[in-house]
């Protein structure tokens, strides 16, 4: 995951590798969030290993990771 800023100056947590997945920014308790298509992301990690091995790959290092108050969200 990647700390990006924005324009307005302020910060939030990109997903590595995922951006033809990147859906837009959202905002929780007035914090950008970025949001991102879970099934965007599973096809991407797919051009690289098994479907059975992106899922669990996917579960446990992508949506599984807790970096923050910005983690991002898969929808």
């Amino acid at each position: 995951m990647l700390l990006i800023s924005n324009a307005e100056d302020a910060s939030y947590v990109i997903a590595d590798g995922f951006d033809e997945a990147l859906i837009g920014i959202g905002s929780q308790f007035g914090k950008p969030i970025a949001v991102y298509d879970k099934k965007k992301c599973l096809e991407i990690l797919e051009r690289e290993m098994p479907p059975e091995d992106a899922e669990e790959y996917f579960s446990f290092n992508v949506e599984g990771s807790w970096v923050g108050e910005q983690t991002p969200i898969f929808l």
